[in-house]
């Protein structure tokens, strides 16, 4: 999965995609202009690669991580606000997620990297903070299939992240590399629920996190220790796994030996995000053809993926903005 430079594909890169076939792609701040812009950006890069149902992600959660913005979009809630709504909460993030499937799917996005459902402790790195719904697990395992459920009904395939638990770091993945030294047991207990609880989601993105008590040489995203006996059977989880950004800091060694390391891992696709034609080619190195368990698996994601259900946005709205304030203008 790659992203692209900017709002409009050069006629270079859209010849460097035709040539790497991607499965699919990323969009960023960078590449959302307005929505006509999108609509033609998406169809681009499908265009590109020649497959009309090329997943197109973003990361579109409500509060601070936002790539589309007002004047354009609505501005969302932030998972923290609407869990602090007490019996509200769930009704809230079902709206929440239902309108933003409204958003995305009008631009041709089929896939929102929502919800997140990691679990904060004391003392972490606020890279997680308010963009999680709290720290009780069951909580946040229902909230966080109220976002599933209103994507869904929206047409759009929701990722579950970050796999197993990025809540207990103490520093951010995207400068380095975490390490978490909590015991086997107590991450069982709280950090692995909400994603046992939601284990059937089509998609998930791992985290770039050590877990020493599973594996102490390697973070999850690279490790099989991680992915094979605790994201694929402790916690259950089947659909399609991929990996977060390659080309974040917590990550070593250069961009071939990340990607390859990851695919070896167990990951099924790996993500880069930024754009960068050299680092680009460089992953593309690490790669291969999808293996038939991950193919199975995109497969029966894209079959989740189902028609929009009937929906009156300005009700959603409305109920929306009674439960938590209108947005700002």
């Amino acid at each position: 999965m790659l992203g692209c430079a900017g709002p409009r594909l050069s006629d270079d890169e859209r010849a460097f995609f035709r040539d790497a076939d991607p499965l699919g792609f990323i969009l960023f701040a960078r590449n959302c202009e307005t929505p006509d812009q999108i609509r033609a950006l998406v169809r681009a890069l499908r265009d590109a690669v020649g497959r009309a149902d090329a997943p197109v992600l973003i990361d579109q959660e409500g509060g601070r991580v936002a790539r589309l913005k007002p004047p354009h979009w609505r501005a969302y809630p932030s998972a923290a606000r609407m869990a602090a709504l007490g019996p509200p909460a769930e009704e809230a993030v079902f709206l929440a997620a239902r309108l933003i499937a409204d958003d995305l799917a009008a631009l041709g996005i089929t896939v929102d990297c929502l919800p997140v459902l990691d679990i904060p402790v004391a003392g972490a790195d606020a890279v997680i903070g308010d963009r999680a719904y709290g720290s009780d697990p069951a909580a946040v395992a229902r909230l966080g299939g109220a976002a599933c459920k209103g994507l869904l009904a929206g047409g759009v395939l929701p990722v579950i992240k970050h796999i197993p638990g990025h809540g207990r770091a103490t520093v951010d993945s995207h400068a380095s590399l975490p390490t978490v030294s909590a015991d086997r047991a107590t991450l069982d207990a709280a950090d692995f629920t909400p994603f046992r609880a939601l284990k059937g989601m089509p998609w998930a993105m791992t985290a770039h996190i050590v877990y020493t008590a599973i594996d102490a040489a390697a973070p999850a995203t690279l490790s099989p220790k991680v992915i094979g006996d605790v994201i694929r059977s402790s916690i259950g989880f089947d659909g399609v796994l991929v990996s977060d950004d390659l080309s974040m800091k917590a990550l070593g060694g250069g961009f071939r030996e990340r990607a390859a390391k990851a695919l070896a891992a167990g990951c099924d696709l790996v993500l880069h995000c930024n754009g960068d034609r050299r680092e680009m080619e460089a992953v593309l190195e690490g790669t291969a053809p999808l293996t038939p368990a991950a193919r199975r698996r995109v497969e029966r994601a894209e079959a989740q993926r189902q028609a929009s259900q009937p929906f009156d946005r300005a009700a959603a709205e409305a109920r929306l903005d009674a439960l938590v304030g209108a947005p700002a203008a």
